[in-house]
């Protein structure tokens, strides 16, 4: 099973749901780097379950420790490890389900792969995986910020059929504080409201929703990203749908550019001192798969959450029609704890294209 991201910062995963513990093994990063503790913690905290009544219930503190790669707070140029324990454990809730495959979850095909699946929580399938990404991501974004000014903000634009909208204006300035000001993290404040009232009546429903997370990724120097198949475009969206429950990925103006004209997507020149920049930015900030120096948008869809407590008629490994109730501590939406895990994936992407460009 491969669990590594990366070429030249290279991170890799390791841990079950229920496990002892979830972390990950940095490879790459480069020496004298100062991290900070705090802001690993900062995004965990922004993940971790139980934060909101928008979320499961299950109380994990996620309190992160690194066990090699730094000292008196900069990068030593060798592996970092990263590792926070599982402390809320309860494999019980998955007993009874021990011979069913969960519907629309990856019980099934780990099974017809591997011969065996974890008992408790999904394993490596299980989202509680992510926070091994975040704690990386976030070295990667405190690298990217300190080496090129590179700012990364993800919001939650959309759940179910509630979508915010977002001037242009307000995106221009648009911080972590304004995403963060809501429970959901939608910026646009009447719309989480709405976004939240949607949330609570599906879990009061015993059912979930899906929706929309959206990213900008700022002040990307031009020239990031390889020709043909590791363009950064591409790379992205293979960050992006790597994730658990993501299911679909659209750079700048995504599948609205099906609709448009030729005249109306183009994004024109315009000096800019030193360098050119672009009226428009239909392209996301990427031509080519490469970088352009515009700002790099871009939108995630993530489904439905698929373990529900409203019953379903499926079936066991035998065959046998049975009716799933699902037990157990899940969200009835994954967008408000998804926001960082898109921000953490985003940076280990640049951070490795950074590194890439750098050697050229």
């Amino acid at each position: 099973m491969s669990s590594t991201f990366g070429t030249l910062f290279k991170t890799t995963t390791f841990g079950e749901s229920h496990g002892s513990g979830v972390g990950a093994v940095i490879d790459g990063c480069p020496a004298g780097v100062k991290i900070s503790l705090s802001e690993i913690q900062a995004q965990l905290e922004r993940r971790r379950p139980g934060q909101s009544r928008l979320t499961t219930s299950r109380q994990e503190g996620d309190q992160v420790e690194i066990l090699s790669g730094l000292e008196n707070g900069l990068t030593l140029g060798t592996p970092i490890t990263l590792l926070v324990r599982n402390l809320n454990q309860k494999p019980s809730d998955y007993r009874k389900m021990a011979n069913t495959p969960r519907p629309s979850h990856a019980d099934y095909t780990y099974r017809e792969k591997y011969g065996i699946t974890s008992q408790s929580g999904g394993g490596r399938a299980s989202a509680r995986e992510t926070l091994a990404r975040v704690a990386a991501g976030s070295v990667a974004e405190q690298f990217l910020s300190l080496a090129f000014g590179v700012e990364i903000v993800a919001w939650v634009s959309q759940v179910g059929s509630v979508e915010g909208v977002l001037s242009e204006s307000e995106l221009e300035t648009l911080l972590r504080y304004d995403v963060d000001f809501s429970a959901v993290r939608c910026p646009d404040r009447q719309k989480a409201n709405l976004m939240s009232a949607a949330i609570e009546k599906a879990a009061a429903d015993k059912d979930s929703l899906g929706g929309v997370i959206s990213c900008l990724c700022r002040r990307v120097p031009a020239g990031w990203g390889e020709p043909v198949f590791d363009k950064l475009d591409a790379l992205l969206a293979q960050a992006m749908i790597s994730i658990p429950a993501a299911k679909g990925f659209a750079l700048g103006s995504g599948f609205a550019a099906a609709t448009m004209t030729g005249s109306e997507h183009n994004d024109c020149f315009v000096g800019n001192g030193v360098k050119l920049g672009t009226k428009t930015n239909f392209s996301g900030g990427v031509q080519g798969g490469i970088s352009n120096g515009q700002s790099i948008t871009f939108a995630v869809a993530f489904k439905p959450v698929p373990t529900i407590g409203k019953a379903q008629k499926t079936a066991d490994y035998e065959g046998h029609e049975i009716v799933l109730e699902a037990k157990g501590r899940h969200d009835p939406c994954v967008l408000p704890r998804a926001v960082p895990i898109v921000e953490a994936m985003a940076a280990l992407t640049l951070a490795d294209l950074a590194l890439r460009q750098r050697r050229l």
